[in-house]
């Protein structure tokens, strides 16, 4: 499990346009957002990817990056980013399953063609979606067993408004007894 203000998992991922991804190497002024989402394959994560495409902007006014990843290769990222008429957007790729359980995602399994006629990989991530400071640290994070129901990117443009205003600390941070 992540824990709030502890550092994340290191991620370094080819990007379809914009060299090589490195966590670590980000200059952004109050860290990055990090959309993992399940492939090509998932309708659902298409028009989510078209939310946070139309919100790359507020978050760049607020020192903010964006990132969508995926263990799809180059191609089918590829064709994820033109669905989505992607401008803004970076998309990384290849994300090892190894590494996508290091940050606490769920794994699936294939269940063939989804509905919109695409073959889902033999194992694929769930959704999560991470804001990591500066510092490589956690600083908000939400993981999904299933495509359903996930973050708004309005509200979390919001609650950064207020975090920054207010400097608010990531929270969850406390692991002792219980």
């Amino acid at each position: 499990m992540l824990i709030p203000r502890q550092k994340t998992p290191g991620l370094t991922l080819p990007t379809l346009d914009n060299g090589t991804f490195d966590l670590a190497s980000e200059s952004s002024e109050r860290g990055t957002v990090i959309c993992f989402y399940r492939g090509l394959h998932c309708p659902i994560c298409a028009n989510y990817l078209k939310e946070l495409e139309k919100r790359v902007a507020d978050f760049a006014e607020r020192g903010v990056t964006c990132i969508a990843v995926s263990s799809d290769g180059e191609e089918r990222t590829r064709q994820m980013a033109e669905k989505i008429d992607a401008k803004a957007l970076r998309f990384a790729y290849d994300l090892p399953l190894s590494v996508a359980r290091d940050w606490g995602l769920y794994i699936s399994t294939s269940r063939g063609k989804t509905s919109i006629g695409i073959e889902e990989p033999a194992l694929f991530s769930e959704p999560g979606l991470f804001m990591v400071t500066p510092e490589q640290t956690l600083y908000y994070g939400s993981v999904q067993t299933m495509p359903f129901v996930r973050p708004h990117f309005s509200e979390l443009v919001g609650a950064l408004d207020f975090a920054i205003a207010n400097n608010y600390p990531a929270r969850g941070e406390y692991t002792g007894a219980v």
